[in-house]
């Protein structure tokens, strides 16, 4: 019996989420996109099965019909969609990152008997829209699943059971507990980094060299600043809420830090950043098998290696025989608070664990993964 799954925007998720979930040959995906480009070319590449003329048209037939636009798009066609045809026993759900707006404006499909259940895939990609959609981006991630409090178990279960291709790491939470949590962990990081970033580009005019000495741990500190404003404009005004909840508490926490450095007491300065090791140290690491976290990371591996002519092509054959592939690759010129003199990016642990392996016996240039 075929399962008919319809796809409402063919972006990075979307279309990496049709990939991944046609590892399940029992299932037919329709897709469709307010772009007809991106449409056409995830209907080319065997992405989706079919395109849909209209939403509306998409909804019709689905057995499960999965929103995978930003949150203020989803917000607004969940309150249309309740005056769509739909099938009785259609599962409905999104990928939004907050999820308290979400299910408000699910309200009247849950009231009208339509069972909607919220989800969150946390992975993501530097890259984005159809053309970067990959099958496993959502492997070793957690997918976070958000149902309404009269849900049924046994359609929970039916969702879980059509994302388990995805190989994500599928966890049930109440909606405000996980835009708490993703506040916490992603949101207000974003904010921090950007505002990191922010205090760098004011003090470079005055201070060109900065940006040169800005290229070691600093660029990888704020990594997330480079993500799309557009996106994190949406995300930052829909967990507003816990955003502000958040800021007073690192502003509290920033008080303590001036009395610190004010007082200028070396036993409470050092206990200051020995608590802050012992605690990140204890957290879950990718390349220990951890699922990957909120935030958008890449998986990168710091090689030790010589200043000498040839040495990054002699690195990059030994990959490329291997047939691993790598998504970036860069020379850290200051390197006080990172490792190694060469830093290469791959798409998943795997590979970079993968990569490390090789280099490993093909080599004797220390390395480390981070």
């Amino acid at each position: 019996m075929t399962t008919n799954i319809s796809i409402i925007g063919l972006g990075l998720i979307g279309g990496s989420l049709a990939l991944a979930l046609k590892r399940n040959p029992a299932i037919t995906i329709t897709g469709f996109d307010r772009s007809y480009k991106s449409a056409d070319e995830a209907y080319r590449r065997g992405i989706i099965d079919s395109i849909a003329p209209s939403v509306q048209s998409a909804a019709k037939n689905a057995d499960f019909l999965i929103f995978a636009v930003p949150v203020a798009a989803t917000a607004a066609l969940l309150k249309e969609a309740t005056g769509w045809q739909l099938k009785s026993s259609v599962i409905v759900t999104d990928t939004g990152s907050t999820k308290q707006p979400i299910m408000e404006a699910a309200k009247g499909l849950i009231d009208k008997g339509v069972t909607f259940i919220g989800g969150h895939p946390m992975a993501g990609s530097h890259k984005s829209g159809i053309s970067a959609s990959i099958e496993h981006l959502f492997e070793n991630a957690y997918y976070i699943l958000t149902p309404p409090s009269a849900c049924r178990e046994e359609d929970v279960d039916r969702l879980k059971s059509l994302l388990k291709v995805t190989r994500g790491k599928l966890a049930v939470l109440h909606a405000q507990e996980h835009d708490q949590m993703t506040a916490v962990v992603s949101h207000f990081p974003h904010i921090i980094a950007s505002s990191l970033v922010n205090l760098l580009a004011s003090q470079e005019q005055q201070q060109p060299f900065v940006r040169r000495l800005a290229a070691g741990g600093f660029r990888d500190l704020t990594r997330i600043a480079s993500a799309d404003p557009i996106m994190w404009r949406d995300i930052t005004m829909q967990n507003n809420l816990e955003l502000v909840n958040q800021l007073d508490g690192w502003l509290s926490e920033m008080h303590t830090v001036r009395d610190m450095l004010k007082d200028n007491d070396p036993g409470t300065i050092e206990a200051f950043f020995d608590v802050a090791k012992q605690f990140r140290d204890k957290l879950p690491s990718v390349a220990q098998d951890a699922a990957q976290g909120a935030l958008y990371m890449q998986f990168d591996l710091h090689i030790d290696v010589p200043d000498h002519p040839g040495v990054i092509s002699e690195i990059t054959r030994i990959l490329a025989t291997k047939e691993i592939s790598l998504t970036n690759i860069r020379i850290v010129e200051t390197r006080t608070d990172v490792y190694g003199i060469l830093v290469i990016s791959f798409r998943s642990a795997a590979e970079r664990n993968n990569a490390a392996a090789v280099l490993e016996k093909e080599t004797d240039y220390s390395m480390q993964i981070l």
